[in-house]
């Protein structure tokens, strides 16, 4: 390894999951992979490649900037029909592009019709959308009022098709009682009627997110969405709760990310030494620092000063406050320790492990953020 710090995603542990949800989704139905947000931080050419190459043809992202560089991508170049599925907005004059990569647009407003029923024009072709049901995230989406004004916008446009509709989870992760996600589902099902009734039948239905996907099969329909658990991850601890309640606890989901970081120095601190910006840690004794060249800008939040990192499998925490590009570690137990050996941020090393969710605990947020905040300039590579 030539860098001083990298990203390591697991193939296996990868592949592991995709399994995982195949099976549980059953036939019949296709995994919609989610890579949005450089795939949760794990990398979205190097997640896409393996994706692909294990069949999935389905992948859900959020611009098209994420669309134009996976369709770049190899494996996905030698597919016949990549379906990239756009969540939200695309600019209308990259429309086009998007479309010629295998792209499909949600749409949630009416402006968006005009914009893509333009591309279409423009291209010679239909633009195949998916309709955006707003149950209750109040955040995008048709609501039921704007129906019959939407069937009657699509039968004027002849270069749209309508190829799917789906919805999204308002509070379905962060509780054990899921009345308002049922009250969602019980809403998209209407919503479906009604623009049935109105003359619009998509083909594709979709619904799911991770924790839907685990706890509630009558979410699947067509299409199933799966995101953070993709990457081996319980979307929180209120999933798995209910998870375990009705039984679906044992889903074996493993952590895909490895974080890594050369030590580039290791020295020693006498007793009554400051260490770090603004004084917070005082060495009690005489002990032995590393220095480890990652920092906030790199996704290791300033938070984790409380951390721990692993160094030839045991802990050694976090001294003074994390910097901009460097943080300190505390080696005064390990002094078998020296310059060059590799430490583990995020990920498991010999017994230990720290993982996201312990990190998000320290750093107030979710293991959402901790996962897809890491740099995009650190390097990833896939591991076996």
């Amino acid at each position: 390894m030539h860098t001083l710090s990298w990203l390591e995603i697991s193939r296996s542990h990868l592949l592991h999951n995709l399994e995982l949800f195949r099976a549980q989704i059953g036939p019949g139905r296709e995994l919609m992979p989610v890579l949005k947000a450089n795939a949760y931080g794990h990398g979205l050419e190097e997640v896409g490649a393996v994706l692909a190459a294990a069949g999935c043809r389905w992948f859900g992202l959020h611009s098209a900037e994420e669309a134009l560089r996976l369709a770049a991508v190899p494996e996905l170049r030698r597919m016949a029909d990549p379906r990239l599925l756009l969540l939200s907005a695309v600019p209308g004059e990259q429309a086009e592009a998007v479309l010629a990569a295998g792209g499909r647009f949600t749409v949630f407003e009416p402006e968006a019709l005009d914009e893509l029923e333009a591309a279409g024009a423009r291209a010679g072709r239909p633009v195949p959308i998916h309709l955006k049901i707003e149950t209750g995230v109040q955040r995008q989406g048709f609501l039921d009022s704007e129906l019959p004004d939407l069937a009657a916008a699509l039968r004027s446009r002849s270069h749209l098709r309508v190829e799917g509709v789906h919805t999204h989870f308002a509070n379905i992760e962060d509780t054990t009682r899921h009345d308002y996600a049922r009250e969602q589902m019980r809403r998209f099902a209407a919503a479906r009627e009604r623009l049935a009734a109105l003359g619009v039948e998509p083909g594709l239905v979709h619904a799911s997110c991770s924790a839907a996907a685990i706890l509630f099969p009558e979410t699947y329909h067509d299409l199933v969405r799966v995101g953070i658990s993709l990457y081996g991850h319980w979307p929180s601890q209120e999933t798995r709760i209910s998870a375990q309640a009705t039984g679906r606890g044992r889903l074996d989901l493993r952590p895909v990310l490895t974080w890594k970081a050369r030590l580039i120095q290791v020295k020693h601190v006498p007793a009554g030494s400051f260490v770090g910006y603004g004084c917070t840690w005082k060495a009690e004794t005489d002990t032995r620092l590393g220095v480890l060249p990652v920092g906030y800008y790199d996704g290791y939040d300033r938070s984790l000063s409380g951390a721990h990192v692993l160094v030839r499998g045991r802990r050694a925490p976090v001294r003074g406050r994390v910097m901009m590009n460097l943080t300190l570690v505390d080696l005064g137990h390990l002094p078998e320790t020296a310059r060059g050996d590799e430490a583990v941020l995020l990920g498991s090393q010999g017994e230990e492990e720290v993982s996201a969710e312990l990190l998000a605990g320290l750093a107030g947020t979710i293991n959402y953020e901790i996962l897809s905040r890491l740099g995009a300039h650190l390097p990833r590579h896939i591991a076996d």
